[in-house]
C-alpha cells in the first residue's frame, strides 16, 4: 500500500529543496525538470507520484519497465536511464521518450537502425563518463565532440544533451566539480544537428549541488519513494 501523505510530504520537500538551489543558480525553478526514477517501485506508487503532479519517471531495466507499462497513465513520459544493452532497443525504443544512457558509437548504431525501422526519431542523450571511472559506461570527456559530429550524421537519432552518473562520495561538495566540468562541456558543444537542451545530472544524494553547477534535469528516486526494495 502507497503512503500517500509519505510522498507527498518527500515531493514538497524535494520542490523546496529544488526552488532554493535554481534561486542561487539564478534560474526558475520551472526550468529544471523532475525525472522519478522508478526501479523496484511498484505501479500503484507511480500512479500516486502523477496524481500529485509528476509526469516524468525513469526505469533501469527493460523488463521491470515493460511489466508495468500496461498499468501507467498514457500521459506519462517514460525516460529509459539504465545502461542499454543491444539487445533489448527493440523494446526500449517504442515505449520510452528519452534515453539517457547513449555510451557508445555501437548502441547508437543499433538504435539508429531501429529508429529506421520504425520511422522515427529517436531522443537520447549521451552519457559522459565524466569521473573516468573503470566502473562505469559512457564516453570520456575528451571523446565527446567527435563522437557528437559523428551522432549528428544518424538521421534516426536525436541528440539532445548530455548526461552523467557523477561518483558517488559522502560529501556532495566533493562532487561539484565534476558537475562543473560537464556543464562547462554541455555550453562548449556548437554542432549543426545536435541540441544541447538537457543536462541530465544529480541523483538524491547530490542534485542540489547538481542544479547549482547547471544541471536542468535530475533523477531522484529514495528522496522521493524512500529506500529502495531490494529485488
Amino acid at each position: 500500500m502507497t503512503d500517500v501523505s509519505m510522498l507527498k510530504e518527500n515531493l514538497n520537500k524535494i520542490n523546496e529543496r529544488l526552488r532554493r538551489a535554481a534561486v542561487k543558480r539564478g534560474v526558475s525553478p520551472e526550468e529544471i525538470t523532475l525525472v522519478a526514477v522508478t526501479k523496484t517501485v511498484p505501479a500503484e506508487a507511480i500512479n500516486a507520484a502523477h496524481q500529485l503532479g509528476i509526469n516524468n519517471f525513469g526505469e533501469n531495466r527493460v523488463q521491470e519497465a515493460l511489466s508495468k507499462i500496461d498499468f501507467l497513465p498514457g500521459d506519462i513520459h517514460l525516460h529509459f536511464i539504465g545502461h542499454l544493452q543491444s539487445n533489448k532497443v527493440r523494446h526500449v525504443v517504442p515505449v520510452f521518450d528519452l534515453i539517457h544512457s547513449l555510451d557508445s558509437i555501437k548502441l547508437a548504431g543499433v538504435i539508429q537502425k531501429e529508429g529506421e525501422k520504425r520511422d522515427r526519431k529517436v531522443n537520447v542523450l549521451l552519457q559522459v563518463n565524466i569521473g573516468d571511472e573503470k566502473s562505469k559506461f559512457g564516453f570520456k570527456r575528451e571523446e565527446v565532440e567527435d563522437a557528437l559530429v559523428e551522432l549528428a550524421t544518424y538521421r534516426n537519432l536525436k541528440v539532445l544533451g548530455l548526461m552523467t552518473v557523477a561518483p558517488f562520495l559522502p560529501d556532495p561538495e566533493e562532487v561539484r566539480p565534476y558537475f562543473r566540468l560537464l556543464y562547462q562541456l554541455f555550453k562548449s558543444i556548437k554542432i549543426p544537428g545536435i541540441e544541447m537542451k538537457y543536462l541530465s545530472m544529480g541523483m538524491s544524494n547530490d542534485f542540489e549541488v547538481a542544479v547549482e553547477e547547471g544541471a536542468n534535469m535530475v533523477r531522484l528516486g529514495t528522496a522521493l519513494f524512500g529506500d529502495r526494495l531490494k529485488k
